[in-house]
């Protein structure tokens, strides 16, 4: 929401990493492997069953990382994240009631939206930042700019398709806010326990982010 400085820290930050995790061990790791790298933020996805409980220990124990459920697909998954500590809910697509609870609630939410018919719904709700995804498949930067020249000053969060080769083109694209990734974050880098790939990945995406945008 533009009032609790969301989108501000969204587009600080640059790049969300899109986490991925079947353990709960590996919660705090990966959030402070984040925030050492410089990506202080984790949109959890609520594909596993330990995503409600790595949110909790991601909010409780890592405070700086600003984290979130994604992959939110229905009410009853929103209210578990919110329950657990997430700060915002992000969906592949989006739901209704799901976009209204949150609104009504004042949290903060991106859902997505790749069409015009989707993203007149969603701004007529008032929701002012979409996920675009999967960006690669639908458009990618050319979709993105053409959406935003009718939807002015809407902005989008390009995801899926989204890497560290392409990451500088798409950063530079004023309609966009942050790209959400996972090469950084991929389940491989860290099976053995070892985040320090996750970190270096991560710092590499960090310093990409503050050479474009100046943050």
């Amino acid at each position: 929401m533009k009032q609790d400085g969301f989108y501000e820290n969204v587009e600080k930050i640059g790049v969300m990493p899109v986490v991925v995790l079947e353990k709960l061990e590996d919660a705090v790791p990966m959030g402070n492997a984040l925030t050492k790298g410089g990506l202080p933020a984790a949109e959890v996805t609520f594909r596993t069953s330990a995503a409600a409980d790595c949110i909790h220990a991601m909010a409780t124990k890592c405070p700086d990382v600003l984290v979130g459920a994604g992959t939110v697909l229905n009410l009853d998954q929103a209210k578990r994240a919110v329950d657990a500590g997430a700060k915002f809910i992000v969906s592949p697509g989006f739901d209704l009631e799901v976009v209204d609870w949150c609104l009504a609630n004042k949290i903060d939410v991106i859902p997505a939206g790749v069409t015009p018919t989707e993203l007149t719904t969603l701004v007529n709700r008032g929701i002012e930042v979409t996920k675009f995804f999967p960006a690669g498949i639908y458009g990618g930067i050319k979709a993105i700019d053409a959406l935003a020249s009718v939807f002015v000053g809407h902005r989008f969060m390009p995801t899926g398709g989204v890497n560290a080769d392409n990451l500088r083109d798409y950063l530079s694209d004023k309609a966009i806010i942050a790209a959400g990734g996972t090469w950084m974050v991929k389940p491989a880098l860290f099976s053995d326990g070892d985040f320090t790939e996750v970190e270096r990945k991560s710092a590499e995406a960090a310093k990409m982010v503050r050479e474009i945008r100046g943050m």
